[in-house]
């Protein structure tokens, strides 16, 4: 209704001439063409624009080979934690072709992560975390533990 109003009123401030002749010698002052708005020769003017198109759909290009760097390495950490798989991590993967890997430093990180993984699995690892183990504290709590579990099965059991 406001929008009817304002057409209407502002149509007949035109005809009358009280400032709606503003809007119109503006429009004519604009040139037409945008090579001139620009200035530009019309051949300068297609090559600016061919410039402007190449650099969007380069940029366009390594931003999708980013996002599907990402999503390798969310899918990566969904293997790796054992959690559910992303049909748009694949998807992602599939659109910017199938050579996506994890970039270098993070392949560096996830060789090193897999060392030392198999390093603390290997038997040699678990001897050598025996030996950084405290014994004292490893008997200490342990008496502490068994003194508790006496002390609830006295309060249980009338024959202790």
């Amino acid at each position: 209704m406001a929008f009817l109003m304002k057409s209407m009123l502002s149509n007949q401030v035109k005809n009358l001439g009280l400032g709606g002749g503003g809007e119109e010698s503006k429009e004519e002052s604009t040139p037409s063409d945008p090579a001139a708005a620009a200035g530009m020769t019309r051949e300068e003017y297609e090559e600016y624009q061919k410039q402007m198109v190449e650099e969007k759909m380069e940029r366009d290009a390594a931003f999708a080979q980013k996002k599907a760097e990402r999503a390798c390495l969310r899918v990566h950490l969904r293997e790796k934690y054992r959690l559910p798989k992303s049909e748009l991590d694949e998807n992602q993967i599939q659109m910017a072709g199938d050579d996506v890997g994890l970039p270098e430093d993070l392949q560096k990180m996830v060789a090193q992560d897999q060392e030392e993984e198999e390093d603390k699995d290997s038997i040699l690892g678990q001897l050598q975390n025996i030996q950084n183990m405290d014994m004292d504290q490893i008997k200490e709590k342990a008496q502490a533990t068994f003194t508790e579990m006496k002390q609830a099965a006295e309060q249980k059991c009338s024959v202790m």
